[in-house]
């Protein structure tokens, strides 16, 4: 690994770190409801929609108001963008989009996966773009952050049936976090070169003389939310490799930062909520060593071009589908940072990772999400697994699992288990679909184990609410569009719901003080036990499948 590579590594790592605890006693300032500069506008949103603070819900009266609250997204943004040609703030007097895109549209960002299988734009309207996706960047981002309050509310309350009120959640972790953090984020933008206009796109003549289009729009407010909201849906097509959209290194550089920020700063939020912050280290320890270990091997697979170019003399690392002006290390660590998170945003194609280095990206995203992961989602699909590693660590010790101050019993590791087996079920069961069926075949531009990949990253990409996409399947078809869409369902809310179910089982128990028979988890070797779970977990599960795709394409690639 090259000096450069080495410094851009850890400077990354050492400010995510240093943002993560005044993120996190941020966030657990809004966790605990305490009262906060805008407090009356607070007010004044509950009188307005009739909601009681106050009145805290069960872990059933929250599930239902999430999915009524995400129904409601999915229908209203369907109607946008439909009728985003009777619409105001359309310039380029876009149509509406046909409604199978419409409806795989709608459910991508309502869920935080912001898989997009058009030309954000060519194919949507000013109007679209803002009052449609960037609203739901918002709100799906403050949804994953709400369900982590309820459910660290389960471990840290005791014989109560109550786990917040869903409502208020999401209101504050707008008002408070998500909009300030934004506003800021994008006037830095800004200054920095990214547009910000609602004027149409600007004609110019070319060098050669001919007349070129150039797309500008509300490009920095978007951009802001996206990543700070691992939403990752781009104003444009080429998302974070458009230079409008990421013009700079540095630019490029505070959006990996944004990436991860909340994700971390939620575990430090778990600790001071449970009363023990060293357990919100443990976890924050953890979701960094996977990270490295995935990085270190991403980029040293993609430090070696590809044999047919050394064929011609030519050495060094793979420049094949990255921008100059990022170069390997760069482009590799924004691949490594969005798939860790549920983000989605690229800097560069997928498709034209060396087979293994492409592997990893997959990796992380069939490991859950749960590597810092989607703001929200990311804390509460790492909990899911410390309550599987404390129980395999009791029965090897024969303890009573406890985690938190919770005894984990039958119930919860059911729970624990349905939550983590439904994702690769139906990853595999929509891939396999596909590469059986002719709908599923005419997606992929290449074929044999790279067309395989594609495929795989596809359902892996939206059943992990994630968003990237290996950039060489055509998903725009009625095929693609409705397995997509089932799988971006499955993934949002087949972990959502048992997170919220074994919320209300801790919440409703006694905590259980620590003594000389608790299993230790803050320190090494719960950290050591944790990640290799988490590996063992996902290697099993996955191994055959990645055999297929990225191991066989670098062995064919190698081997000729």
């Amino acid at each position: 690994m090259d000096a450069q590579a080495l410094a851009l590594f850890f400077a990354y790592t050492l400010v995510v770190l240093a943002l993560a605890r005044p993120l996190g006693r941020w966030m657990h300032a809004l966790y605990d409801g305490r009262p906060l500069p805008l407090c009356g506008l607070e007010q004044a949103i509950y009188r307005c929609a009739g909601v009681d603070p106050a009145r805290e819900q069960g872990w059933l009266a929250y599930a239902l108001s999430v999915l009524g609250f995400s129904l409601f997204g999915i229908v209203s943004l369907y109607l946008i963008l439909r009728c985003q040609r009777a619409l105001p703030f359309n310039p380029q007097h876009v149509a509406g989009m046909e409604p199978w895109l419409a409806f795989n549209t709608a459910v991508s960002f309502v869920t935080n996966t912001n898989w997009q299988n058009y030309s954000g734009e060519a194919a949507l309207s000013y109007f679209s773009q803002m009052a449609g996706l960037t609203v739901h960047n918002f709100l799906s981002a403050a949804t994953g952050i709400a369900v982590a309050f309820a459910l660290i509310r389960g471990f840290a309350r005791a014989e109560t049936k109550a786990i917040g009120n869903f409502w208020a959640d999401c209101t504050r972790v707008t008002l408070y976090l998500l909009l300030p953090l934004s506003l800021v984020l994008a006037l830095g933008y800004v200054a920095l070169g990214v547009p910000q206009t609602l004027g149409a796109s600007v004609e110019v003549t070319t060098l050669e003389g001919a007349r070129q289009t150039i797309a500008v729009g509300p490009v920095a407010s978007q951009l802001a939310i996206k990543m700070l909201g691992t939403n990752g849906g781009g104003f444009f097509n080429a998302n974070s490799a458009h230079p409008f959209e990421n013009p700079s290194a540095l630019v490029n550089f505070i959006q990996m930062v944004t990436i991860f920020a909340l994700g971390a700063g939620l575990t430090i939020t778990f600790g001071k909520a449970v009363g023990r912050e060293r357990q919100g280290w443990a976890l924050l320890a953890t979701m960094t060593v996977l990270f490295l270990l995935g990085l270190v091997a991403a980029y040293a697979a993609e430090s070696v071009a590809s044999p047919a170019l050394h064929g011609l003399g030519l050495a060094g690392a793979n420049m094949e589908g990255k921008e100059v002006r990022f170069g390997p290390a760069a482009s590799v660590l924004f691949a490594v940072v969005t798939t860790d998170a549920s983000c989605g945003a690229v800097n560069m194609m997928h498709d034209s990772l060396m087979p293994l280095a492409g592997l990893v990206p997959l990796f992380n995203i069939q490991l859950g999400e749960i590597i810092f992961g989607g703001v929200g989602s990311g804390l509460y699909g790492m909990l899911l697994y410390a309550l599987l590693a404390v129980f395999i660590a009791g029965l090897m010790v024969g303890r009573t699992p406890e985690y938190a101050g919770k005894k984990i019993e039958a119930r919860e590791m059911k729970l624990a288990v349905i939550a983590v087996a439904v994702l690769p079920l139906f990853i595999l069961v929509l891939t396999a679909l596909a590469s059986v069926t002719a709908a599923g075949l005419a997606g992929p531009a290449a074929r044999g184990a790279h067309g395989f990949s594609e495929i795989l990253y596809a359902y892996t990409s939206t059943v992990g609410n994630n968003g990237s996409a290996f950039a060489g399947l055509n998903g725009n078809t009625p095929f693609y569009n409705a397995t997509l869409a089932l799988a971006m369902v499955v993934g949002r809310f087949g972990v959502l719901l048992p997170a919220l179910a074994i919320a209300g089982g801790l919440a409703a128990k006694k905590r259980v003080p620590e003594g000389p028979g608790s299993f230790p988890t803050t320190g090494p070797l719960w950290v050591a036990l944790l990640a290799s779970v988490i590996l063992i977990v996902g290697g099993l599960t996955f191994l055959p499948s990645l055999a297929l795709g990225p191991i066989a394409d670098h062995l064919q690639l190698f081997a000729h």
